[in-house]
């Protein structure tokens, strides 16, 4: 049953991603999207694709700093290895990718799960406020175009909200009294509960967690940390950026337009749908919509960088797949000789 339901719901987050690039797509002549597509100048492509395979090298440093912090002895290749796999899973099973990194890397790299999950909780949390520090700044640099394309993104969803308010009240009211009686109850039993195995797991694996997520406390170079964390998000902007001029119709957009594509593109990414997929190229396509570029260029634009990271992630993820299911079997055979 549980395995049935997994299958329903990745693949109704599919059937989600492909209705948003029906909509992107939908009312376009396609034969000029297609002509968009053919006559891309991909030489600027190759120059992304080879500064995206740098940040995912930056990354991964960054990740390996954080677990030396919490007193992770692991090689760089395995912390890379699992992170790429990551990468890999979420195009199948989205945002699973980060689970499924931490437990590739306690296979290769005998990380526990909790510490290496409580590092990518931290990781994320920084690039949260990463992405919304860039979200103010596009707001400021264009106030007035922006503004209303956020007022337009979200008002069908804040109408909607506001004509079931009184339903939504309610089940906050239920949802928040029903947090503060288990909270009274776990309060009253905690003395019991301490005694009981699952809870003692559960403990152990918090404690773990908690200490990943604070590792970024005790890094013995936070500058190097700053710096691997600013040349990713450098990265971003140069993939994007750099691919407007892959494009006739995207060459005269300034440096603030990539901004800006970076900052909804990777809303786009966030959204809980394999690999992004559809997501990305609607807000990418809406994006190049207020510069003043035609769907079908923003789409054939969003369908190449999306296509080409994608083909990125496939081999340098599929490279690190093998690789940490050698080193598993590897460390198999060692057990059992021993």
């Amino acid at each position: 049953m549980k395995q049935f339901l997994n299958i329903l719901k990745y693949g109704l987050l599919l059937v989600i991603s492909g209705l948003l690039m029906w909509y992107a797509l939908r009312g376009q002549e396609l034969r000029l999207v297609g002509e968009y597509v053919r006559t891309a100048n991909y030489g600027w492509l190759g120059l992304t694709v080879l500064l995206s395979a740098m940040g995912y090298f930056s990354r991964a440093h960054r990740w390996h700093m954080q677990l030396e912090a919490s007193r992770q002895r692991v090689s760089y290749w395995d912390v890379y290895h699992a992170m790429m796999v990551g990468y890999l899973a979420n195009l199948v099973l989205p945002r699973m990718g980060e689970v499924i990194r931490c437990s590739v890397l306690q296979r290769t790299g005998k990380v526990p799960v909790q510490v290496s999950l409580g590092a990518v909780i931290a990781e994320r949390v920084i690039d949260l406020l990463i992405l919304a520090a860039l979200l103010g700044l596009v707001l400021l640099l264009d106030f007035q175009k922006f503004w209303a394309f956020v007022v337009s993104l979200f008002s069908d969803r804040y109408n909607s909200l506001a004509a079931h308010q009184n339903l939504l009240l309610l089940v906050l009211g239920v949802v928040g009294l029903l947090v503060l009686v288990l909270g009274y109850l776990l309060f009253r039993n905690l003395e019991k509960l301490r005694q009981h195995a699952l809870f003692l797991k559960l403990e152990n694996f918090v404690r773990g967690l908690l200490d990943g997520v604070f590792s970024i406390r005790k890094l013995r170079n936070p500058g190097l940390f700053l710096l691997h964390t600013a040349f990713t998000w450098l990265v971003y902007y140069l993939m994007d950026y750099l691919a407007f001029f892959a494009f006739p119709a995207t060459a005269g957009l300034t440096p603030a337009a990539g901004l800006a594509v970076l900052t909804f593109g990777a809303l786009g990414m966030a959204a809980p749908v394999q690999g992004g997929f559809g997501a990305f190229h609607l807000m990418v396509q809406s994006t190049l919509l207020v510069y003043g570029i035609s769907k079908e260029a923003g789409i054939a634009y969003a369908l190449v960088v999306h296509g080409s990271q994608t083909l990125l992630v496939v081999l340098m993820g599929g490279i690190s797949f093998v690789a940490s299911m050698m080193k598993s079997g590897r460390r198999v055979k060692q057990v059992a000789l021993t």
